[in-house]
């Protein structure tokens, strides 16, 4: 069902280029002695031990003069390699190794983790295999330019959960604005609701993890558990957490759906984990601004011990996208090709990731260590239309609980999308008044000025505008010109302002 590693890396002349490095070095009056040569799937490290005395910053100054030596670019220096009194040039490959997913997923450290989230990262400089645990990071931040590979990276990390959990014991929400990446997974049983498009839809999704993960923090409370692991080994006196057998796509048994003690979403007797991902989050931003960063931002301070994690996606990490509140409270960072080093420190705190190479080339930050040069797994569209038609498939009979965004309920709970939908129209309305006010007073209108003085996102702005005119405050648009205010202020007998 998934593809293996194909090809080896071609990294031309190690012992020429070798050579250069340290002759150009020597150029410059810096000595160095060559150490370990590592080839990795992407890059090949060259390790050098400089001499006593010798200032790191001379050998990174040098990196330009080394790739037009070498005939290499881009080339990344770390100086030091993390745990050693080593500096490290990495040179691209002139051809690079596929990563499978597939050798990946069978490899021993995968299969016999214990942790149900548990997911494939990619090989290190060194071809080793790297795993992430979700629920330890709890929540990752992905940054990438068109081509970098982004999106594949997130199949690979919705593949190995997948591969780990059956339905039961993982849902996913998945959004994805731009309709055409994470729309291949709508048959899946893990899903809460059908793939989210709507930028509105997105927020009310959140809104719903914030209330689930309150739900879940009472079900704690009650049974005196610090968190969900705890909850499913206490509570039920055994582990419901899985194992990789717990998942058809590992060989396990599909648990019957019409046994009496199959747990429900809304029920206190099942917890599954939940995995949100956001696949553009710049569209979303752009519209509700205020809203996604608050949203965001509670459930990544809270939602860990009640099993509830982010994994967040951006082709933009401009500081507007990713704002410092979410990067405080989302450690784990995945840094692929970005076009500048501002970008790069956005992203990562550190520069680097504009040297990277593209395609699945990446820098990956746990948060409690320096990041480390990856080679992200790949898989295939037709891989994962393989991988969602098994699952739809072997669950086919099975009856699942959904979240049911368009009908404005959810099956769990039918007031909390209620009750959502409703408090956005009241939000609208409390603020109708403050923005007649703001146009009365102003003597001229627009979406800009309404953006700009209530500190409201556009979609907000224009659908206050829209009111505006339906109730004859405003008049219609003309072009970009701002709209007449149909409406004035009068005067009371004492001076005062009557709206």
């Amino acid at each position: 069902m998934l593809e293996e590693d194909q090809g080896k890396p071609n990294t031309g002349d190690i012992k020429a280029n070798a050579n250069i490095i340290k002759r150009t070095l020597a150029n410059f009056g810096i000595e160095v002695e060559m150490d370990e040569i590592t080839i990795g799937p992407t890059v090949t490290r060259y390790a050098l031990k400089p001499a006593e005395g010798v200032k790191l910053s001379r050998i990174v100054g040098l990196q330009n003069d080394l790739a037009l030596s070498l005939a290499a670019h881009p080339i990344r220096i770390e100086a030091p390699i993390p745990g050693k009194s080593l500096v490290g040039i990495e040179i691209p490959n002139k051809s690079k190794s596929i990563v499978g997913l597939a050798t990946l997923l069978s490899d021993d450290k995968f299969q016999n983790s214990s942790k149900p989230l548990t997911t494939a990262l990619g090989r290190n400089i060194s071809g080793k295999a790297v795993f992430g645990n979700l629920a330890k990071m709890p929540h990752i931040l992905v940054a990438g330019t068109t081509g970098s590979g982004k999106s594949v990276s997130i199949h690979s990390m919705i593949t190995s959960l997948l591969y780990r959990n059956g339905p039961d014991d993982l849902k996913f929400i998945l959004i994805d604005p731009k309709r055409v990446e994470l729309t291949l997974y709508n048959n899946i049983p893990h899903l809460l609701t059908p793939v989210i498009t709507d930028a509105k839809k997105t927020i009310l999704a959140l809104k719903w993890a914030a209330k689930e993960m309150d739900r879940r923090y009472d079900i704690l409370e009650a049974e005196s558990v610090r968190d969900v692991e705890s909850y499913h080994l206490n509570v039920f006196g055994k582990k419901k957490v899985k194992t990789p057998s717990g998942s058809p796509l590992a060989g396990g048994e599909n648990e019957d759906s019409s046994s009496p003690d199959k747990g429900r979403l809304g029920g206190v007797d099942r917890l599954p984990y939940i995995v949100i991902i956001i696949d553009e989050l710049a569209d979303i931003m752009s519209t509700y601004p205020r809203e996604l960063e608050s949203a965001i931002v509670r459930l990544a301070q809270m939602s860990r011990a009640v099993g509830i994690h982010l994994i967040l996606s951006t082709q933009r990490p401009e500081v507007n996208v990713i704002t410092g509140l979410i990067k405080a409270n989302i450690p784990a960072r995945v840094a692929l090709k970005v076009s500048s080093q501002v970008d790069s420190r956005t992203i990562l705190d550190a520069g680097g990731a504009e040297k990277l190479l593209g395609a699945g080339d990446m820098l990956y930050s746990s948060g409690d260590a320096q990041p480390e040069r990856l080679q992200s797994a790949f898989i295939s569209e037709t891989e994962v239309k393989k991988v969602v038609k098994y699952l739809a498939d072997t669950y086919r009979d099975e009856v699942s609980e959904e979240i049911t965004l368009t009908a404005g309920s959810i099956s769990a709970d039918k007031s909390i999308f209620e009750s959502a939908l409703q408090n956005e129209e009241e939000d609208d309305d409390e603020m109708y008044e403050e923005a007649r006010a703001c146009v009365m007073e102003a003597g001229k209108a627009s979406t800009s000025y309404l953006q700009r003085k209530l500190k409201l996102g556009y979609a907000r702005a224009a659908r206050l505008m829209d009111k505006l005119e339906e109730r004859g405050v405003i008049g219609p648009g003309d072009g970009a010109k701002p709209r007449e205010v149909l409406e004035k202020i009068t005067r009371d007998e004492n001076g005062g302002d009557v709206i």
